[in-house]
């Protein structure tokens, strides 16, 4: 217990120990594949909260209509799949079959590094990622909204005349982004923890592969490390998304 008490207190500190191999700070190891787990991660949640959003609006709004059902079984078949099957599809169609784009890795071996080539080696894994994520955000906003667009007050805002964009916005929105925020405050230790399986298949220099790579070499300090800095980003994920509900919600309280 006193070799215990003795990580925890370094963890607070930063003292996280050292890799076994390299004797490398696991913080400094831990911290520089952050921004590349945050570059795919951010970039497929983007996509993924501004298409699943408005798909599942469509679909709320619009119910058993052909739209919806495609939709709708869209989202369950993306669901259905594993991540790493979408990833090695994606890579034997665009990769080995068409060649348009790079099948892993961050940057072209001997290349420029530059701009262009990033963007090039960032769609797979992005698109990939957020297929799986748009599927959750559209089931998720369909649901929402389907339980607040039949309510009283909807019926009353239509029976007015008042124009469906008003409502969508004015009425549906603020009751309905609860569970959204929710879902969010979820997927926000992703930026920072990464896709374990994505970015393995795709040879992504970020924490999930990290971690993949340190469990395979038996790095137990950088694997404790990540551990407790995966814990941390999730408290404070859903320590942020509890506070901005308060503050877009009047019926919350903040003690």
């Amino acid at each position: 217990h006193i070799q215990y008490v003795k990580w925890a207190g370094g963890m607070f500190t930063g003292n996280w120990g050292t890799t076994f191999f390299g004797g490398r700070p696991v913080f400094d190891v831990i911290v520089e594949r952050i921004p590349a787990t945050f570059l795919l991660m951010g970039s497929a949640m983007s996509i993924a909260i501004i298409v699943g959003m408005c798909t599942g609006v469509l679909g709320a709004f619009k119910r058993y209509s052909i739209f919806d059902y495609f939709a709708t079984t869209g989202a369950m078949v993306a669901l259905s799949f594993p991540t790493f099957w979408f990833g090695l599809m994606a890579i034997y169609i665009f990769s080995l079959k068409l060649g348009w784009f790079p099948s892993g890795g961050m940057f072209t071996l001997g290349g420029d590094e530059d701009a262009l080539d990033l963007l090039r080696h960032l769609v797979l894994p992005t698109a990939v990622l957020a297929l799986v994520l748009v599927a959750q955000w559209s089931r998720y906003t369909r649901s929402s909204f389907l339980e607040v667009i039949h309510q009283d007050y909807i019926r009353t805002a239509r029976s007015k005349g008042i124009k469906g964009s008003k409502i969508l916005f004015r009425h549906a929105l603020p009751n309905a982004i609860a569970p959204l925020i929710a879902l969010a405050g979820v997927q926000l230790p992703w930026l920072f923890s990464g896709a374990l399986v994505a970015e393995t298949i795709f040879g992504w220099p970020g924490m999930g592969r990290l971690f993949v790579d340190s469990l395979t070499m038996k790095e137990y300090p950088v694997l404790m490390g990540m551990v407790m800095f995966t814990a941390i980003a999730v408290i404070f994920g859903n320590l942020i998304a509890d506070l901005i509900n308060a503050v877009l919600d009047p019926r919350i309280a903040l003690e």
